[in-house]
């Protein structure tokens, strides 16, 4: 670790102090992970105090960890990742927040803090179903209103669960449970003599 990195590390300790659960160094940046119940109080301390200045958040995403390390992860499932840049330090952080309960994920909402965050928040919401307690417009973002379940999440089917067409003798678009069949990709690295020929 190099020492600009170092001294970040040191004001990241004092600033936050034991709600810091995790701190590592990887490929020149530092990755800390919080308590969800920490997480709102924490996210004003990186943008207020006058050490770290964490000014701009660049970056929120859901992250759904039920099938890392192929199968072989044990923790929580439902996170929210947050890149986070400070200016007047030139310095990059990022912050991983995992949810108490997986069955329904809930964190606290940054926008206060940093209100780019909006979109975010409601992007991690359509697509894994993590709320964000205090949000002011927590609603879908990329899919439709009437779309069931969350896309990214792991257990989700690849075929989806509804399709949408237009019938021609209702002369309107109709939703039905989806006609294709799940099948397992697995791609093709045996090939017949002649294949492709």
């Amino acid at each position: 670790m190099n020492a600009k990195l170092e001294k970040l590390t040191a004001s990241l300790h004092n600033a936050l102090g034991d709600k810091i659960v995790k701190l590592d160094e990887y490929v020149g940046e530092i990755t800390i992970e919080l308590k969800a119940v920490d997480w709102l109080v924490a996210a004003k301390v990186l943008r207020d105090d006058p050490v770290l200045r964490f000014e701009q958040l660049t970056d929120l995403c859901g992250v759904d960890y039920s099938a890392y390390g192929e199968g072989s992860w044990s923790g929580k499932r439902f996170a929210a990742v947050t890149h986070l840049l400070s200016y007047a330090n030139n310095q990059r952080l990022r912050v991983r927040v995992f949810a108490e309960d997986d069955e329904f994920p809930m964190l606290d909402s940054v926008v206060e803090v940093w209100p780019i965050a909006n979109w975010n928040e409601r992007e991690a919401f359509d697509l894994y179903g993590i709320v964000f307690t205090g949000h002011p417009d927590l609603r879908r973002i990329l899919s439709d209103y009437g779309f069931i379940g969350h896309p990214f999440r792991k257990d989700f089917p690849l075929v989806g669960n509804v399709e949408m067409r237009y019938d021609p003798e209702q002369r309107r678009v109709v939703y039905q449970p989806t006609s294709m069949e799940n099948r397992v990709m697995i791609p093709r690295v045996i090939r017949e003599e002649g294949y492709g020929a």
